[in-house]
C-alpha cells in the first residue's frame, strides 16, 4: 500500500500550544493500523502538489507568523480550493480554521481570506475582547465528548447550511462566537475548530473520522470499496478526554 501523505502547512509558523501534535497523533494511528505514512512538512517558502496528499494540516500562530503564513497561502488559493472541492481531508485549528473564509481576523484587521468555506470572522462588538476557556461539545462525528481550549479574539460566523463542528455543551467556553453556542464547521471532508489541545490527542474519534476520509477518497479514485477502520485500544485517550468531560462538569 502506498503510504498515506500528511502535509503539515507552515509548522516554523503555526504551532499555537502543541497543534503540530496533531499531525503526530494521525500519523501513529495510521501507523498503530500497519499502515504506512508520511508527513510531509511545508515550511514557509515552500511549496506542494496537493494532488499527491491525503490530508492537510493547518494550525493558528502568533499574528505576525500568521500574517506571512496567510501571504502564502492566499497564493495556494486556487489550490487549495480544488482540494477540498475534490474531498480532500483537510483538518484547520483557529486561525488556520479562521482563513477558510471569505473574511477573517489578522491582529485588530478584519482581511480577505481563502473564501474556500461560507463563514466570516470579525472582531467583537463588545467589552469582552478574548474568548479563553475549556470547551466539551457534542459533535455529529463523535459518539463521545469533544474536549479542547479555545483562546481567540475572533467571532467566527458560518453561512446558511453549514454545520458546525459541534454544540457547546459545557458552561463555560463558547466556540465560534459570543451566542451560538456552536464552535467550528463540517464542510465536505473540512474540520475547522477553535480547539487547541491538540485537539486528536483526547478526541481519538476525530483522528479517526479524518483518516477513514482520507481512505475513503483514495479508495474511490482506484474505483475499490475502502475497508473499515481496525479499532484500537484508547484506554489512556479515553481517560484523558473522560477527566476534562467530568472536571467541567458535563453528565
Amino acid at each position: 500500500m502506498e503510504s498515506l501523505r500528511i502535509a503539515h502547512l507552515f509548522p516554523d509558523l503555526l504551532n499555537l500550544y502543541g497543534d503540530g501534535g496533531n499531525v503526530k497523533c494521525l500519523a501513529k494511528r495510521i501507523e498503530w493500523r500497519g499502515m504506512p505514512v508520511e508527513i510531509v512538512s511545508v515550511n514557509h517558502g515552500e511549496t506542494i502538489d496537493l494532488s499527491a496528499v491525503d490530508i492537510v494540516f493547518l494550525g493558528g500562530g502568533p499574528d505576525r507568523e500568521q500574517r506571512l503564513a496567510s501571504e502564502q497561502l492566499l497564493r495556494m488559493r486556487d489550490d487549495l480550493s480544488a482540494y477540498v472541492e475534490a474531498d480532500g481531508v483537510l483538518l484547520a485549528i483557529c486561525g488556520g480554521y479562521q482563513i477558510l473564509g471569505s473574511e477573517w481576523l489578522l491582529g485588530d484587521e478584519s482581511v480577505e481570506g481563502l473564501g474556500i468555506v461560507d463563514m466570516v470572522t470579525k472582531r467583537a462588538d463588545g467589552s469582552r475582547d478574548r474568548l479563553i476557556d475549556n470547551v466539551v461539545l457534542r459533535s455529529p462525528i463523535a459518539e463521545r465528548p469533544v474536549v479542547g481550549y479555545e483562546n481567540h479574539a475572533g467571532r467566527t460566523f458560518l453561512g446558511q447550511g453549514l454545520t458546525p463542528l459541534g454544540a457547546v455543551v459545557s458552561s463555560g467556553g463558547h466556540g465560534n462566537n459570543d451566542t451560538d453556542k456552536s464552535d467550528g464547521v463540517l464542510y465536505r471532508n473540512v474540520v475547522g475548530t477553535y480547539l487547541h489541545g491538540p485537539l486528536l490527542g483526547k478526541n481519538p474519534e476525530i483522528a479517526d473520522h479524518l483518516i477513514a476520509r482520507a481512505l475513503e477518497v483514495r479508495a474511490a479514485r482506484m474505483g475499490i470499496e475502502a475497508e473499515p477502520l481496525r479499532p484500537l485500544d484508547d484506554a489512556v485517550e479515553i481517560a484523558a478526554n473522560d477527566y476534562m468531560v467530568k472536571r467541567l462538569g458535563v453528565r
